[in-house]
């Protein structure tokens, strides 16, 4: 029976792929669960005087190699078991990046835009005042992730350099620049990406200039990874958010004119460029389709890029997949049973914790610096980034050939390879 749970996901994976190598049984009890769960509430007055209490979580899954790393998420849909995952999914991330962090996730179970912006720093800071006693930048390193952004990161800076008594910049990363964050920490996420299919397709013997590309999910890291690859001479041909989308098969406007529309709009659906103007008028000139968020999914297109949500390509679109290359810019897109059918026909899935690994990589560089008191340029943050990825990528790939599996199980073995015997 199909599950779209994702911690039950990332445990059939593990499982799966300790089988395959035969991982020491103590290092697998040591990644089967999380280190440690914290689970809290959190009242909220609002400022109409009504008490609204939620629920937060923060999992610190393993701490084999270093600090826990990972996001801070603020959505409706947040679960233990959701962020138990991503945890787990955080541990072999940057495991298989070769940084010194282990793996955490966290979150609150809300719909942020029912906050004022008061209401949500309130929150915020209550939510670290009861982690502080288990994050700093040598224990646990929260960063931004869905809902969540470099001012709710200067909050929790400030928050908890209060508990310690002294300014803690390295508490989290995805802080603004002028106040300890990154150059090049905006872009990460997508530019690995786009570093990781480039390397990829070029040892598939392909071009991208004869390469047409959906990308599901028009946020940060969504609108990266198209404008990246589009630079690189990919044909980007449809793109969605969440409220619907756009298939130009010859090929969309420049991206950032893009996204300039959807600012000036508030949604993507419509944006049809003929010129310096965008206007649903211009679909027919353009040749273009309004779409749904899961057509764009089984598009005739060469590669299909989910950005967004986990657990969007299931058993029941598997088959209606006709791209050839994913490249899983979301945390768990696919389901394990997806995953067996897209195996099956010869689709080529880039996993999730390889191909939007250079958010947690650039993440590292962040707090380096903050550690070191150093500042980098963007293009020297580049550079490492893409050093790191194509490391990656290089070990990825002679391992699928090497034991011949999938590409998601050679870079699980790759992850999991790195993990010796558990320091005591």
């Amino acid at each position: 029976m199909a599950t779209n749970n994702p911690w039950h996901q990332a445990k059939k994976q593990l499982d799966k792929t300790a089988a395959h190598i035969n991982l020491d049984p103590l290092t697998h009890a040591y990644l089967a669960e999380p280190e440690r769960v914290i689970e809290v509430h959190l009242p909220l007055r609002k400022d109409n005087g009504e008490v609204i209490t939620f629920k937060g979580y923060r999992v610190q899954h393993n701490s084999h190699k270093g600090p826990y790393k990972g996001g801070l998420r603020f959505h409706p849909e947040v679960s233990m078991d959701e962020v138990k995952a991503l945890a787990f999914w955080m541990t072999m991330k940057t495991a298989l990046v070769d940084i010194p962090f282990g793996g955490g996730k966290g979150g609150i179970t809300i719909d942020p835009k029912t906050l004022t912006e008061p209401e949500l720093e309130r929150l915020t800071r209550l939510f670290i005042k009861r982690l502080a006693h288990a994050i700093g930048p040598d224990k646990d390193i929260p960063a931004p992730d869905v809902n969540t952004n470099a001012k709710i990161m200067s909050w929790i800076v400030d928050e908890y350099s209060k508990h310690v008594g002294k300014k803690t910049p390295a508490v989290v990363t995805g802080k603004p620049i002028g106040k300890g964050g990154s150059q090049g920490r905006t872009e990460a996420t997508g530019l690995g990406g786009a570093y990781v299919l480039i390397d990829l397709v070029k040892r598939m013997g392909l071009s991208p200039k004869d390469l047409t590309v959906a990308v599901q999910g028009f946020g940060n890291v969504g609108y990266y990874v198209a404008y990246f690859l589009q630079q690189q001479g990919f044909k980007v041909v449809a793109l969605s958010d969440s409220k619907g989308g756009i298939y130009i098969p010859n090929g969309v406007a420049p991206i950032e004119q893009i996204q300039k529309c959807k600012e000036e709009k508030g949604y993507l659906a419509g944006c049809y460029c003929v010129g310096s103007v965008c206007d649903i008028r211009y679909k027919k000139k353009v040749n273009g389709k309004d779409i749904s968020p899961s057509e764009i999914l089984t598009l005739p297109v060469d590669i299909i890029v989910p950005s967004a949500l986990n657990t969007v390509i299931t058993e029941k679109n598997a088959r209606d997949i006709q791209a050839k290359i994913i490249l899983e810019m979301a945390n768990g897109p696919t389901t394990t049973e997806a995953d067996e059918i897209l195996e099956k026909r010869n689709i080529t899935v880039i996993p999730d914790i390889l191909a939007n690994a250079g958010g947690v990589a650039v993440s590292y560089f962040e707090w380096y610096q903050n550690i070191h008191d150093e500042k980098w340029s963007k293009e020297d943050v580049f550079a490492k980034l893409k050093t790191k990825m194509l490391k990656a990528t290089d070990a990825v790939w002679k391992t699928m050939h090497e034991y011949h599996t999938s590409m998601r199980d050679a870079a699980y073995i790759t992850a999991l390879n790195k993990f010796g015997k558990k320091k005591k």
